[in-house]
């Protein structure tokens, strides 16, 4: 029996050389024996999505430390010295064609709910861009519909995705979530300690930031 296509995939974005971190992102412990790949991975497969990873300079470490590794393609970037915009052109590369939607995310953000992901689905719609707000701020996952990939792997040297998804703002939902984990910004180890301290006390959320808009202006990473 041939097994149908998931419509959505996932890419997870993990090349970056973790220096403030000191170890790969990926690999740090996500609670109950999950890595944070692993965390994020099992949140795009029970939503339905094929899921696809992009790894940089410690792409073996890395790919052979996860649990969910058969579950997930693990894709190279060459070159992750060129920025995230080359890991996100990476992954779409490989995981759009003839789908119906991709979602991304960073991999330092991995309390994101299946329910925020649902929820963006849902409101997908005839809309080419559906990105996630806690209380005004945008965050990741971004869901962009697949035959837009173009419009980022096209983008000139220097050029952001924040760029685009402003100048796509016309084209663009986005939608109200009831989870501060789609603004986490887990990039040192103090900020990971409170990440645990938190979410060992059954809350959530660390350090916020904006995707694509809102009040803060950063990047989406």
């Amino acid at each position: 029996m041939t097994l149908s296509k998931p419509e959505f995939a996932a890419v997870i974005l993990a090349a970056g050389s973790s220096t403030r971190m000191g170890t790969p992102k990926a690999l740090l412990d996500a609670g109950g024996g999950e890595t944070f790949l692993d965390r994020l991975a099992g949140v795009f497969i029970d939503c339905g999505c094929s899921v696809y990873a992009v790894l940089g300079r410690e792409a073996e470490r890395v790919a052979s430390s996860v649990r969910r590794a058969s579950d997930i393609v693990f894709v190279l970037n060459p070159d992750p010295s060129r920025g995230q915009i080359s890991s996100l052109q990476c992954g779409l590369r490989a995981a759009a064609p003839g789908l119906a939607g991709v979602y991304f995310t960073p991999v330092d953000a991995p309390g994101v709910k299946r329910e925020t992901v649902r929820a963006l689905r849902q409101a997908f719609g005839d809309v080419d861009y559906v990105i996630p707000a806690f209380q005004g701020l945008h965050g990741h996952p971004v869901l962009i519909r697949a035959s837009c990939a173009e419009e980022f792997m096209n983008l000139r040297e220097g050029v952001t995705a924040r760029e685009v998804l402003q100048a796509r703002r016309a084209a663009t939902r986005f939608v109200e979530v009831p989870d501060s984990a789609i603004l986490d910004d887990i990039d040192d180890p103090e900020s990971y300690a409170l990440w645990r301290g938190k979410t060992s006390h059954g809350t959530e959320g660390i350090q916020r930031r904006s995707c694509g808009g809102g009040s803060a202006e950063e990047p989406p990473r």
